[in-house]
């Protein structure tokens, strides 16, 4: 047993037995009869928070873990809400996980970054906001793809140093896709007409109660291919690859062990291959602690059937929409 394991044993130790004392002289002893009857229950509620309390500083004061971990799980929004068509569901917060980086990033004892990727993809800004958090780390990032890594999940890859994946997941979609619901033969057919006021020649672009001109169309193209473009060039920079390799994916999604003859993915490997690629960067034993926000059972079940569903329902992707124009853009 090390120093470390024996001082956070006897700090655990040493908060229980005065938890214990200090509950039992409080809610037994000194009130009374009522206490009498509650005391016991009291007590054990009071050791149980003080052997919390004891395990945390004895965590801080002698940290078992050298490497930080940060999952991004389903769809990539700003509130955890699934993007695109599906109504509610629970995808990966930004804001949450950015969070948690910033906090390995700030303790002293993650000296290595893990992030898990299982995504289809999300909201662009979010993504990037990851993205950012994960290249600013100090020290080694290394992220790696379990079922899906695509399109917004690719772009975070994409800031960190390596990027690993298992022979079946589903690596790629370097692409982007705008869409927009035409429903103005239907509005035709019920009589419903469609007025325009608006400043700004292009506000109303891809409103779906009107038919898309074709100044209209070249516009809402241009801001599909700048975001492709900027896509493009994070990852070839990111990954090292020419951006024309990067273009010359089209889009497409491929198996893990595809991607890497292609150079998308650095190297292949399960979770245990990951921890001792870690373990030979840090050129030390790795213990990885997950940092991860507090999050319920049922929100965590709702989370893995909404990024299923969403993956192969809606796409892989990130989303932008205008609500106010109806027209949808994704990774």
């Amino acid at each position: 047993m090390s120093e470390d394991d024996v001082g956070r044993a006897v700090i655990v130790v040493g908060g229980v037995v005065v938890a214990a004392v200090l509950g039992f002289l409080l809610f037994v002893v000194l009130p009374g009869s009522l206490a009498d009857l509650l005391g016991l229950l009291v007590t054990t509620g009071v050791v149980v928070i003080g052997a919390r309390t004891a395990g945390g500083l004895a965590d801080s004061i002698f940290p078992d873990y050298n490497a930080a971990e940060v999952a991004v799980d389903g769809p990539i929004t700003r509130d955890g809400s699934a993007p695109g068509p599906l109504p509610g569901g629970i995808g990966s917060t930004a804001d949450d996980i950015v969070e948690q980086i910033e906090r390995a990033d700030e303790d002293d004892a993650a000296e290595a970054l893990l992030v898990k990727l299982d995504t289809p993809g999300g909201e662009v800004v979010p993504s990037d906001d990851i993205r950012r958090a994960a290249a600013d780390f100090d020290g080694p990032t290394v992220a790696y793809a379990t079922d899906v890594c695509a399109s917004g999940g690719y772009w975070i890859a994409s800031g960190c140093d390596e990027l690993w994946a298992r022979q079946a997941s589903i690596v790629g979609s370097i692409g982007v896709i705008g869409s927009r619901v035409n429903v103005s033969e239907l509005a035709d057919e019920l009589g419903v007409s469609y007025e325009r006021f608006a400043a700004g020649e292009y506000k109303d672009a891809g409103t779906p109660l009107k038919e898309l001109s074709a100044d209209e169309r070249e516009y809402l193209q241009g801001l599909i291919d700048g975001f492709y473009e900027d896509f493009v060039e994070r990852v070839a920079e990111g990954r090292g690859m020419d951006p024309a390799v990067v273009r010359d994916t089209e889009a497409r999604i491929y198996l893990g062990d595809d991607a890497h003859e292609l150079g998308l993915v650095d190297e292949l490997g399960d979770r245990d291959d990951v921890e001792d690629h870690v373990a030979d960067l840090l050129d030390e034993e790795v213990s990885v602690r997950e940092f991860e926000p507090d999050r319920g059972l049922t929100e965590r079940f709702r989370g893995g059937a909404t990024a299923v569903a969403y993956a192969f329902g809606a796409g892989v992707a990130g989303t932008l929409v205008d609500d106010e124009q109806g027209f949808r853009l994704r990774f």
